[in-house]
């Protein structure tokens, strides 16, 4: 992984060159594009998380525990691999080389299949991790990438012999299909509709600096705010000391009735509709929800979330610890932004994506969870 790594930073040209292509395809104002857009600063910053995973322990086999049965018989469970890895993503070049480096750590062989958008950054980026194997005296087919085309995923899905575990990262309706035509097990990645609830004791300055942070600093991001819920009694306040940096940031607001009031004046004001509440947005807009109070923003989130990423701010430590322990999703915060949902941000390096399922793997999918278990008995002739 140290080749690739090198090999990334001495060979920007190329990918470059290639994403311009594929970049090139999309509206300026397709969310999609930032996501899809390398420059070298992100490429160097993809170099030093291949380096970190590098150096993590390999979470394959170790010994997970050890005894010996009153017949004689010694057990032991180990750590495995998966075995091959089936990842389907869309329009993110930077994932092609997180899963590939996250599965040869692991002793996992990966099939990677992106999305038509990212086709020319995807080849690329392949090239390079195939002539990294070969330099390391690896099977350069460890890692393979599949086709772009849409077909492809239906023989992937069925693909029971020869895939141990398909993981699809990307929009809810992806992750729908996969999960409603796999029949190779499947573990989500999901979607965020990610909520900020500011209660009624916050610190407004607080809440301004969490809210602009878990909105704008990369709003096409799934742990990114899609909702700011209010409590009614700080709401004027609160969206007073938003509309300034909110309206520098060009953030499009959707709110409800009562915010619709607060925020007269705001040039990106918008009424919002039940579907907007349910919306990933991927982009400088959010959604807005003045409430009574906590027990009717705890309804809101439990209806709408997708269980990715919800926050309280609150100076309220019973509040605080209330909302960590009812809400039900993956990462829950107090008095911090949503955007720390990251393996590379929690100390677990890159991540294949982030989990709202709760089998196997939960919040940050990374290199520690791609392995399962093996029993391994000894005898000397015991029978049952």
């Amino acid at each position: 992984m140290k080749a690739l790594a090198e090999l990334l930073e001495g060979y920007q040209g190329p990918l470059l060159r290639a994403n311009a292509l594929d970049v090139a395809r999309l509206d300026p104002a397709d969310p999609r594009r930032d996501r899809l857009l390398l420059t070298g600063p992100r490429i160097a910053a993809i170099a030093a998380s291949i380096r970190k995973v590098s150096r993590l322990p390999d979470p394959s086999g170790r010994l997970l525990d050890r005894r010996v049965l009153t017949n004689g018989l010694r057990v032991e469970k180990r750590s495995v691999p998966l075995g091959v890895v089936g990842a389907i993503y869309e329009s993110r070049p930077n994932v092609t080389f997180d899963i590939a480096a996250l599965c040869l750590r692991s002793r996992n062989g990966c099939l990677l299949k992106g999305s038509q958008e990212a086709a020319e950054t995807n080849r690329a980026g392949i090239r390079l991790i195939r002539r990294a194997l070969k330099a390391g005296g690896m099977p350069p087919d460890c890692v393979v990438l599949l086709p772009p085309e849409r077909e492809v995923v239906a023989e992937l899905l069925t693909a029971t012999r020869w895939v141990d575990v398909i993981i699809p990262r990307g929009s809810d309706a992806l992750i729908r299909y996969v999960r409603a035509n796999s029949l190779v097990p499947v573990i989500e990645t999901g979607a965020g509709v990610c909520h900020v609830y500011v209660e009624k004791e916050a610190d407004l300055d607080m809440a301004v600096r969490i809210v602009v942070n878990a909105k704008v600093s990369r709003p096409s991001v799934c742990n990114a705010m899609d909702t700011l819920i209010v409590d009614r009694r700080i709401a004027p306040a609160l969206l007073s000391g938003l509309r300034g940096p909110l309206e520098k940031n060009g953030v499009e607001i959707f709110a409800d009735a009562a915010g619709v009031r607060m925020l007269r004046g705001y040039p990106l004001l918008r009424g919002a509709t039940e579907e907007d509440y349910a919306r990933e947005w991927l982009s400088l807009k959010c959604a807005v929800k003045v409430v009574a109070g906590m027990d009717e923003a705890l309804a809101h989130i439990g209806r709408y979330s997708t269980r990715h990423s919800e926050a309280i701010v609150s100076g309220n430590k019973k509040q605080c610890e209330r909302f960590l322990a009812e809400v039900d999703a993956a990462a829950v915060y107090a008095n911090a932004s949503t955007r720390f949902t990251d393996g590379e941000e929690l100390g677990l390096g890159v991540e294949i994506g982030i989990s709202t399922q709760k089998l196997h793997a939960r919040g940050p999918f990374a290199l520690e969870k791609l392995v399962t278990e093996k029993w391994i008995m000894r005898g000397n002739g015991q029978v049952r």
